[in-house]
């Protein structure tokens, strides 16, 4: 028998519910009386163990938010505890940010509120618990057994309605009472909306301190029984069935001319819940899933190692630190990074922050925004690689809102002649934290519009969007490149997040140093890719002739990567690497990845190099700085060590939920491991001796992966990719156009042959 604590009594202030029908009975030879309302516990584990590879489940329910499973459409995100006498749904709205448009404005991206449900003392005794979220559906549920009746709850947030939908179920007519309560977040700084409670809903409104308005409004629906209000909360008594239809939203707007203020949410959202209601629960699930399906389904990830799907997700999270072998949970995890991509970057809404769409704290780490030296980059490096490239199209619109929002900011250190320039941690309203200036920024983020356009091959797109982006941004490098001993160099970059300083006559690395220096490894590698990603993309349009000719000259001059006295790539132009540094960012390796400067078959010096450096950092660091190193390890063609930190990002890494932590949660580990797996099976960065793109297949399969298939991933050049392998070579392998432009015939890597091959959809054996 396991005890587990309820959810702390702060949440639920609200009276619950004690009903002389369930609370007389006897329960596992206890009466309710003798069971205190402080503790709940789970008596039998649920004997439902069918073996679901794409399922995290738990047998007991959520004490920690890092223990809730997470459920999100885009524009709202919420944690479902799946609590047995209280049930929190802690919930967030995409554009709650409480900043504003100017240097040192960033404010937070803020929780939003609670749904909250109290249950009668009879539930504090359960059997066959079970908790689980498939990642499948895009559903969370919880199960349980009370005094011989079945409980169920069901949520989910669909994109199509733009609700979280909550179902309760149970196996006999009339047993379900509970108390509905909606909670503002801003109770926590004790200032919360009052909420309104009327017959079937409930609703709360306010303002946050920049003047950003919300509402929160929720349907709740029966299946027999009776409703009433009392104060702020509905009471449901005697009901088969229960639906609670939830929605919320701002007044804010991604357009720096209106201020980032659009229509009032009261607008729609009384609309929004109103067509939920009258399409009804089964319907507005239906639409969910064939949805959520039409993205997740593109890829299937399989090793071949499904014996620990019975066991608990945390335990067997325990059980893989403690070396037990589970290749089901490291393709797990790959789709739970696409599930959670899914979940909370959506057509129309905001980037997925530091924490996708989820957080619950007032003042999260890093204000749970931007940061534009890594972290928003790595959200979405699997977007186009794990076919998800719908889901980046809220980072596009988000980039390009970012030069009009640096012109209406006052700054002077934003201006520049030409282009436009970012500081490294930004906000949804133009504002930044004013902490360190990202100079190339800018062009690492611009990359993300040429990846979509070489994915694609989506001319329109190139013309319209990615090549005026390139442009702009490479005439300001152009002008902004200073010679240095026969070379061009970048003259005031940075090497995030440290730097070398001069103490007591030698030269350290100091933490958080920011002084500007000339020639930086990642200011050089950025703006060789920036001026390749123009150069292919002028050319692709047959545009700027004369001024292709001009960068293809200057890029030639930069100064390149330099191997320094240990043999390490350098991260500076002076050679004053410490090879006993073992700092998170290793930002000198760009050209490894997501770059394309560095690689073992074109660079093979460098790629050494390479290495040099990333066994000198050593494998142990935060959660996103170990997935950076999957990939990196990937690109360097080295199975092996990719394999080695794919154990140590789940072994050192992860929270219960298998969220990825710093510590403390950051999203980006997430992303950033299923984009370090996508590339140790399959890559398209380089190109071959005709210009195409090169597709090698498994560069780096770890040894432990000896057997798997994996299907739908996307390479460069229009095409989606299914391979089949056995004993660690591909048996087998097949090209399918998936894009605008496709070339017939493309160049694959198999088994370490180069072979052509055409992109037909007929599976060719190796």
């Amino acid at each position: 028998m396991v005890e587990v604590l309820s959810l702390a009594s702060p949440y639920f202030e609200h009276e619950r519910i004690r009903t002389d029908r369930l609370s007389q009975r006897s329960i596992m030879g206890k009466s309710s009386s003798q069971t205190t309302s402080s503790s709940v516990v789970v008596a039998q584990e649920s004997s439902d163990l069918s073996c679901a590879p794409q399922i995290l489940w738990f047998s007991k329910p959520a004490e920690k938010w890092i223990e809730a499973l997470p459920v999100g459409n885009g524009y709202m995100g919420a944690m479902f505890f799946g609590g047995l006498l209280n049930e929190r749904l802690q919930f967030n709205e995409h554009t709650l940010c409480s900043g504003g448009n100017k240097t040192g404005e960033m404010g937070n991206y803020e929780p939003l509120g609670d749904l909250l449900i109290s249950f009668p003392d009879a539930h504090a005794v359960a059997d066959r618990y079970h908790r689980e979220l498939d990642l499948d559906k895009a559903i969370s549920e919880v199960r349980y057994r009370v005094n011989g009746i079945d409980y169920s709850r069901e949520v989910f947030a669909s994109y199509p309605d733009r609700v979280i939908a909550m179902r309760l179920s149970a196996s006999v007519p009339g047993s379900i009472d509970v108390r509905i309560a909606l909670s503002d977040a801003r109770r926590l700084i004790g200032e919360p909306a009052r909420t309104s409670a009327w017959h079937g809903g409930l609703r709360y409104a306010g303002k946050i301190a920049n003047g950003m308005s919300y509402v929160v409004e929720a349907r709740v629906v029966l299946d027999g029984g009776s409703i009433r209000v009392e104060g702020e909360s509905i009471v449901v008594s005697e009901a088969d069935g229960v639906t609670i239809f939830l929605s919320a939203g701002t007044d804010y707007r991604l357009d720096p001319a209106s201020g980032w203020r659009g229509e009032s949410p009261d607008t729609w959202i009384g609309t929004t819940l109103d067509a939920a209601v009258r399409k009804g629960y089964a319907v507005t699930r239906g639409d969910h899933v064939k949805d959520h399906r039409g993205l997740f389904a593109r890829v299937h990830f399989d090793l071949g190692d499904h014996d620990q799907c019975s066991v608990p997700t945390d335990r067997r999270l325990d059980d893989y630190r403690r070396g037990v072998a589970d290749r089901g949970l490291e393709a797990l995890l790959f789709q739970y990074g696409r599930y959670l991509l899914i979940a909370s970057s959506r057509p129309g809404t905001v980037p997925a922050n530091l924490q996708g769409v989820w957080n619950q704290d007032m003042k999260p780490a890093w204000y749970c925004q931007y940061t534009t030296d890594i972290n928003i980059e790595m959200n979405y490096w699997a977007a186009e690689t794990t076919n998800l490239a719908v889901c980046a199209g809220p980072l596009f619109d988000w980039v390009e809102s970012l030069p009009a929002a640096q012109r209406l900011n006052p700054d002077p250190k934003l201006r520049t002649p030409s282009g436009w320039i970012i500081y490294s941690t930004n906000n949804t309203l133009g504002g930044n934290s004013g902490w360190a200036m990202n100079v190339p920024g800018s062009a690492w983020l611009s990359q993300h519009l040429w990846e979509a356009y070489a994915f694609s091959g989506d001319q329109t797109f190139l013309r319209d969007r990615a090549y005026p982006m390139l442009r702009e941004l490479t005439l300001m490098w152009d002008e902004r490149l200073i010679e240095h001993e026969g070379k061009l160099i970048t003259p005031d970059g940075w090497s995030p997040e440290h730097g070398p300083v001069e103490q007591d006559g030698r030269v350290i690395l100091k933490e958080a140093d920011r002084t500007p220096r000339r020639g930086v490894s990642y200011d050089q590698q950025i703006v060789w890719d920036l001026f390749t990603n123009f150069l292919e993309a002028s050319e692709a349009l047959g545009v700027d002739r004369a001024l292709r000719e001009r960068i293809a000259e200057r890029r030639e001059k930069l100064l390149g990567p330099k191997v320094g006295r240990w043999g390490q790539l350098q991260e500076w132009m002076e050679d004053v690497d410490d090879p006993a540094n073992r700092h998170r960012h290793i930002s000198h390796l760009f050209g490894v990845h997501p770059g394309r400067q560095i690689t073992p078959i074109g660079s093979p010096a460098w790629a050494e190099a390479a290495k040099v450096s990333l066994n000198a950092r050593g494998d142990a660091s935060t959660g996103w700085s170990t997935a950076w190193k999957v990939c990196f390890w990937a690109r360097l063609h080295d199975g092996l060590r990719a394999g080695q930190l794919v154990r140590q990002l789940i072994a050192h890494t992860l929270e219960p939920n298998l969220f990825n932590t710093h510590p403390p949660f950051q999203i980006d580990g997430n992303f950033g491991y299923t984009a370090g797996v996508a590339e140790m099976l399959l890559q398209s960065h380089m190109k071959d001796e005709q210009g195409g793109w090169l597709l090698h297949l498994l560069p780096s399969l770890p040894p432990s992966w000896t057997d798997g298939s994996v299907g739908g991933l996307r390479a460069r050049g229009g095409c989606a990719v299914d391979i089949e392998w056995r004993g660690g070579r591909v048996t087998r392998f097949r090209f399918r156009p998936a894009g605008a432009s496709i070339h017939p015939l493309v160049t694959a890597k198999v088994n370490g042959t180069d072979r052509h091959v055409r992109v037909d959809a007929v599976w060719h054996t190796a």
